[in-house]
């Protein structure tokens, strides 16, 4: 249905607010106040009649809804002082007094066919449009939701600074409409695409959503969320956090994976730092050594770029721990230098300063409180990144926060499942556990850390002291033989000195573990 009145089209179908030819931006509650007072514009609308409609009865002060009315009017070319359209009854409500004209839409839905413009470019970074999801239900109140999910995935998306996020009013021009996804990726100038689809059945709802690849037609992540009709706002708010964490490190992967396809001399700074961060998930151990290359690469093509002097000081902190003695100190002083330059250039960049954070909280005792202040930082202003919560839950292990960290690893895991870098989180758990003294548990999580990366050094560490503490001498020793192989100078005197380093307590722990395994002084 459409609803004509003054110079305007408020079409409840496409969820659009149009003057002429033109889309108005409005937001999905503007939008539902102004639909709500157009339905009831035979009588003035109280104010608790509005927070029952637009806010399901949760509650709301009146700045807010003053704020969303005056919204309403702007939209559509109206005041306060004038209140043409819709008018204020002091102490009674609000009332839309213009005249409507109601119109039904065509019945066959609209098949975009191709711009007459050319294709636009695409941006300089990754790309995406995240398209209005399909209402499966017959239940036009399901619309609306999805519409207003898919809104927040878009602020969510869009408080990723490395990401260019295309604005609702381009993306949803396409709602109800067949669309090719690769014309789409054209017309937007995207190189990814999201769709979606919510379904009702018997009070329970059914969303699912999918990232393509605009360039190829690959799908590159898909799932579906399961929920009751009755938590809708929890269904929304789970899929909404999900989605952004998931298709974060998908489009990631993807990226790297386009960036090892172009020819060395094409390279800039970005590609450089992709390729960098391609090396953390490789199984051998000198990916750290290759990491750190690529990203003095990118730093020499861009000295100020912050998230490659984060990587680099991560890279450096990687190498410290199975370094020859003679190379430590260097290491050290190299990736303190880089994570702080990190931290100073990042500016609002969550994940630079997460891996800044990180980086420095392990390698400097005494910029944990800047390290944890940072990593907390890059937390608000990403909420919904995995990437997020893993550095800040190892910015409370490196403090001896045995719990935190896990709460911290648990949320990061919760959003990303299939993380590539998952190996990385799971460590996480078993140091957090080791921290705590729950050996069993932190043995459990070791060995899900190997089976993802088996050469990886910390996790084995892990489980040779875990091993050790419950008796399990065996499969202890079994587990310092693979660490050798990965550092021939393994031993007690040389473990005592990282780990004093690069956490605040606990050391005493582990050199208890490593000596029942056998560990060499």
């Amino acid at each position: 249905m459409r609803y004509v009145f003054d110079s305007y089209v408020l079409d409840l179908d496409r969820r659009e607010l149009r003057r002429g030819t033109n889309l108005i931006a409005v937001e999905p509650q503007v939008f539902d106040l102004l639909q709500y007072l157009i339905l009831n514009r035979e009588h003035v609308v109280t104010r608790d009649d509005l927070i029952k409609s637009i806010w399901s009865g949760r509650i709301v002060s009146e700045s807010t809804l003053s704020t969303r009315i005056n919204a309403a009017r702007s939209a559509i070319g109206d005041s306060g002082a004038e209140q043409r359209l819709i008018k204020t009854l002091p102490r009674k409500g609000v009332r839309f007094v213009g005249s409507v004209r109601e119109e039904q839409p065509s019945a066959t839905p609209e098949t975009v066919v191709g711009p007459a413009k050319p294709s636009l470019v695409f941006a300089n970074r990754p790309s995406i449009a995240v398209l209005p999801f399909d209402n499966l239900s017959g239940d036009p109140e399901q619309a609306y939701f999805a519409d207003g999910m898919v809104e927040e995935i878009i602020t969510g998306l869009a408080k990723t600074s490395w990401l260019f996020v295309v604005a609702r009013n381009s993306s949803f021009f396409y709602k109800g409409k067949a669309v090719d996804v690769k014309q789409v990726g054209r017309d937007l100038g995207v190189r990814y695409v999201l769709e979606g689809s919510v379904r009702k059945s018997g009070g329970r709802l059914r969303i699912t959503g999918q990232l393509v690849d605009a360039t190829t037609g690959a799908h590159l992540w898909a799932d579906r969320f399961d929920g009751s009709e009755e938590d809708v706002f929890d269904l929304q708010d789970k899929v909404t956090a999900t989605v952004v964490g998931a298709i974060e490190p998908a489009m990631r992967s993807a990226e790297i994976q386009q960036a090892r396809r172009k020819p060395t001399s094409s390279l800039d700074a970005y590609d450089w730092f992709l390729r960098a961060l391609s090396r953390f998930n490789l199984p051998y151990a000198s990916r750290y050594r290759e990491a750190l290359e690529l990203c003095r690469k990118a730093m020499a093509s861009d000295p100020d770029y912050a998230a490659a002097c984060a990587l680099a000081g991560w890279a450096c902190a990687g190498i410290y721990f199975t370094a020859p003695l003679s190379e430590e100190q260097t290491l050290r002083e190299e990736g303190i230098a880089l994570a702080r330059k990190a931290l100073d250039f990042a500016g609002d960049e969550p994940i630079a300063i997460a891996m800044g954070a990180q980086a420095l909280s392990f390698l400097s005792a005494r910029d944990r409180d800047r390290a944890l202040q940072a990593a907390e930082r890059a937390l608000s202003l990403a909420p919904n990144s995995a990437q997020t919560w893993l550095a800040c839950g190892h910015v409370h292990q490196t403090r001896s926060e045995g719990d935190a960290a896990i709460k911290h690893f648990e949320q990061a895991l919760r959003l990303s499942p299939r993380d590539p870098f998952a190996w990385s989180i799971k460590t996480g758990m078993a140091i957090g556990y080791f921290v705590d003294g729950r050996w069993v548990e932190a043995l459990d999580w070791a060995e899900k850390a190997l089976h993802d990366n088996p050469n990886f050094y910390l996790p084995l560490r892990i489980k040779i002291a875990a091993c050790g503490h419950l008796g399990r001498i065996a499969e202890a020793q079994e587990a310092l033989r693979a660490g050798m192989e990965l550092d021939p100078d393994t031993s007690i005197s040389k473990w005592e000195r990282l780990l004093r380093a690069v956490q605040a307590s606990g050391t005493e722990s582990y050199l208890a573990g490593f000596r029942k395994a056998g560990m060499r002084e």
